[in-house]
């Protein structure tokens, strides 16, 4: 989850994944950029869940975040999506 790079985009991500059908657990660490989820086989799977975070508005692996669901993301959030993006080499 590249895009979760502060508490309230972390605590969002947590308060709503933490909901999701199967989910047990779920911890984000915004410093390595990832999210760690335990569930139930039998009830969910990894891509429902990347799938969840998507329509959250945040990128999960290779899944992007649902486009109108990032637009309602508060603003700061929305402008770590851009500082998160890779920048394009520049040749000299």
């Amino acid at each position: 989850t590249p895009t979760v790079q502060c508490d309230k985009c972390k605590d969002r991500v947590e308060f709503f994944i933490a909901r999701e059908y199967g989910v047990t657990s779920i911890k984000v660490n915004i410093k390595q950029k990832t999210t760690t989820v335990t569930w139930l086989n039998d009830r969910t799977t990894l891509e429902n869940i990347k799938v969840a975070i998507a329509n959250l508005g945040f990128d999960a692996d290779d899944i992007e975040a649902e486009e109108s669901a990032f637009k309602r993301l508060p603003k700061e959030c929305r402008l770590h999506k851009e500082t998160a993006k890779p920048q394009p080499a520049v040749k000299q």
